[in-house]
């Protein structure tokens, strides 16, 4: 699919195909679609300005020239962003594997991240030492997060790991990706942005108020600092604030900043967990579950109100007495759960730490090597 640049294409002529290495292979356009609204229309010809579809040449790349074979030439190629933050996707190897996805394995996880790379130019694919694993590097974690979410809707069921920044080395420094940062917000929410963005490393480019209330404003901030910031943007202006921002440059690493979180509240065994065992806990954190919820060993239920990580069984029911029934509670309420949704997960997940995602449920985990190991 592209936009006719100049001249006039028609159905059956010949065509030469201008690769982006500069090669040039000949064919002939077999069949030629244009556009009516959603639906694709055979057309005979379309000139300068018409966006159409054409078949007849196999492997053919976003910005690649289809031209004129008499003097074929080649229309700038488009420059796509880097990507800046990079994910594992590895085949789910949790307690409940298998029990929610149609597409499970790592074969069929490779085919569909190999499909995708036809389409999703900012994308990039690699195999690992591990045939069970890819590392997959985007644009940001809206972009691989709809990549995630695409192939969860369609049935596929797998891990991902945390996101991490993309650094690289010049001239013997450590570098980081930088972004321009530009975020249109509230006039009461520009002071809540501004300090959030500060403790992220971010430098303030540019402000403008506007007559109707707004600001716009322009942050050069770098990559990791933008981890985790889009949920807190959004909370900060209560979903009045539009944000976006592109890859400007790498440069010398900015130094730490404090993302520190508390410890997680860890099950201890498998099975449904209980209102009781539940309210017993609450004093303990904040839980991601609710009474019924199926969990395992290892799966990552709450936060902890301390830094450490705790293992606590919330799977106990209450014993019968002859006073009551074990299910029988005396007006006991408890605190909502945090509704953990991919965005939120991918925001909140640690290190030692996947991410579970089926069809159906979106679950955080800690690594076995590495449960209880934060102190």
């Amino acid at each position: 699919i592209g936009r006719v640049h100049n001249g006039v294409i028609k159905q059956g002529q010949s065509a030469s195909l201008i690769k982006d290495d500069g090669s040039i292979k000949k064919g002939r356009i077999s069949k030629l679609l244009g556009f009516q609204g959603l639906q694709r229309v055979e057309i005979e010809e379309a000139s300068a300005g018409d966006l159409v579809a054409v078949a007849g040449f196999d492997d053919v790349n976003i910005g690649e020239t289809i031209a004129c074979p008499d003097e074929p030439t080649a229309l700038p190629l488009i420059k796509v962003d880097e990507p800046t933050l990079q994910m594992t996707f590895v085949v789910n190897d949790s307690p409940f594997a298998g029990k929610e996805g149609k597409f499970v394995t790592s074969r069929q996880v490779r085919d569909r991240l190999q499909r995708e790379l036809l389409t999703n130019v900012a994308l990039r694919v690699e195999d690992t030492d591990s045939p069970d694993r890819f590392a997959v590097s985007g644009r940001g974690e809206l972009h691989l997060g709809i990549l995630i979410e695409t192939m969860r809707r369609e049935g596929y069921e797998f891990q991902v790991s945390q996101p991490q920044v993309i650094f690289r080395t010049i001239d013997g420094t450590p570098c980081e990706p930088v972004e321009t940062l530009v975020m249109d917000v509230p006039e009461e929410a520009v002071g809540g942005c501004i300090e959030k963005l500060g403790t992220r490393k971010g430098e303030m480019q540019n402000m403008e108020t506007s007559a109707d209330g707004r600001t716009q404003l322009e942050f050069i901030v770098p990559s990791r600092g933008l981890i985790g910031f889009r949920g807190e943007f959004i909370r900060t202006t209560r979903g009045e604030g539009i944000m976006s921002h592109s890859f400007f440059e790498y440069r010398p690493m900015l130094g730490e900043f404090d993302t520190r979180r508390n410890g997680v509240l860890i099950a201890f065994e498998e099975g449904t967990a209980t209102f009781y065992a539940l309210k017993n806990a609450e004093d303990r954190g904040q839980f991601f579950i609710s009474p019924g919820t199926k969990v395992y060993k290892g799966m990552i239920i709450g936060e902890n109100n301390r830094p450490q990580d705790l293992e606590i069984n919330v799977c106990k029911a209450k014993q019968l007495t002859n006073m009551r029934s074990a299910g029988a509670e005396e007006l006991d309420t408890l605190q909502a759960p945090v509704q953990m949704t991919l965005e939120r997960a991918l925001e909140y997940i640690g290190p030692d730490e996947m991410l579970e995602v089926t069809p159906e449920s979106i679950r955080l985990r800690k690594l076995p090597a590495k449960k209880m190991a934060k102190r």
